[in-house]
């Protein structure tokens, strides 16, 4: 057997590309930064040596595991893919590597997750909404753990947060679906407990009601988990009601596709007979039939801004800066006005 060969150290590398450590550092944590000749002249140094960065001593060295954790509700469908994956893009452009754990809309198994990333040596936490007890901000803050709030903006809050304002954008498309003529509106919720983004867009539905003059108490509201076969369970309820429905406006696209299919289930054209919005403009809000008239949530733009201020904060570069995301109504066919018989 042949002796064992010690692996090659970032001086090596400097030495075979003819440059300084920090010049390699910085083609391999910040490539942006090195001009392309030098950037290529490195890489190759690294290929033909096979170098593999000692990220122990990184982590020594900073007193950080550039690594950060993210707790969203649900991985069961689409609605926080897009954005977790501009969240997660951005921070490897950073130099950072994300954890992703799932709560499932459960409280206790958040407070565990947290706990958990926390003890793994997370330097920064993505959190999805903002309502949680006090308790588990304080102890991020004794751990030192800056945490980051995203899918909600709320301009009261005391967390800094990367979102949009859910009550403002359900309420916009409450709006046009009264401008379009309706007055028996339903809608197909979230469950709403625990959950402020759900709570925010039945309050902006509600909100829209009230300035029409219209009674909230007739205002049919089904809260069911945000699944497909929930959201047709749903519906099928709501068009037995008397009188029916002329237009069901649903918590996310997720429940409103599963209306869609109900629908076509119990011979209910869209829109000429009821009318069904949706909201989050996933890429099922334009591919289902009709497609969905629903609120188009720069998913992207909201998970790149949120991995750009988290890494600040965990850098100390930033306090937390709370960062509004617009959203827009996105009108389709799903949407028309009420059958001439209402």
């Amino acid at each position: 057997m042949g002796k064992n060969r010690s692996a090659p150290t970032l001086n090596d590398v400097a030495k075979a590309a003819g440059v300084s450590t920090a010049t390699v550092s910085r083609c391999l944590n910040s490539p942006d930064r090195v001009i392309e000749a030098t950037r290529q002249r490195v890489m190759q140094a690294v290929e033909s040596l096979r170098y593999t960065p000692n990220f122990a001593a990184r982590v020594m060295a900073v007193k950080r595991s550039f690594t950060i954790g993210a707790i969203i509700p649900t991985m069961d469908n689409a609605i926080f893919a897009r954005g977790l994956q501009a969240f997660q893009d951005q921070l490897r452009e950073d130099g950072y590597t994300l954890l992703v754990s799932s709560s499932a809309y459960d409280p206790e198994a958040e407070r565990e997750q947290i706990r958990t990333l926390v003890a793994r040596g997370a330097d920064g936490l993505l959190l999805i909404g903002h309502a949680r007890e006090p308790e588990i901000y304080e102890y991020l803050e004794r751990h030192q753990v800056p945490s980051l709030v995203a899918w909600s903006f709320e301009p009261d809050a005391t967390k800094p947060s990367v979102g949009f304002n859910n009550s403002e954008a359900m309420c916009e498309l409450a709006r046009r679906v009264l401008a379009a003529g309706h007055r028996r509106i339903a809608l197909i919720s979230g469950i709403t407990k625990g959950n402020d983004r759900a709570q925010a867009r039945v309050a902006g539905i509600q909100q829209a009601l009230l300035a029409e003059g219209l009674a909230i108490k007739k205002f049919p509201l089904i809260e069911t988990p945000y699944e497909i076969d929930k959201g047709a369970e749903a519906f099928a309820r709501l068009m037995a009601l008397d009188p029916r429905p002329t237009v069901v406006m649903c918590g996310n696209d997720v429940l409103a596709a599963g209306a869609l299919r109900e629908a076509q289930r119990l011979n209910i054209s869209v829109p000429e007979q009821v009318s069904v919005t949706g909201f989050d403009d996933i890429e099922l809000a334009g591919i289902v039939h009709p497609a969905l008239t629903t609120v188009h949530v720069p998913h992207r733009e909201m998970g790149r801004k949120a991995a750009r201020e988290l890494v600040a904060m965990v850098e100390g570069r930033s306090l937390g800066k709370s960062v509004c995301i617009n959203t827009h109504v996105v009108t389709r066919h799903s949407l028309a006005p009420p059958p001439a018989a209402e």
